[in-house]
């Protein structure tokens, strides 16, 4: 019985916590653009183009398993 007095505040505790992280995140417009983020998983960034002289032998091998003969 006496495990309750030590549960009940941790978790009003964590409940605080909880309401904190939650009203800062509304403050700061986390969520305000909810599609945006999940539009951009559909788009594929651009990849910087590598100079030949920055390639390793690894690099090399990379492309050979996607040729056909």
């Amino acid at each position: 019985m006496n495990i309750i007095f030590v549960l009940i505040p941790i978790a009003i505790l964590f409940v605080i916590i909880a309401g904190v992280v939650f009203f800062w995140a509304i403050r700061s417009e986390q969520f305000e653009d909810l599609d945006r983020q999940g539009s951009n998983i559909l788009f594929d960034e651009e990849q910087p183009v590598a100079k030949a002289e920055d390639k390793g032998p690894e690099d090399e091998s990379k492309g050979r398993h996607d040729q056909q003969p």
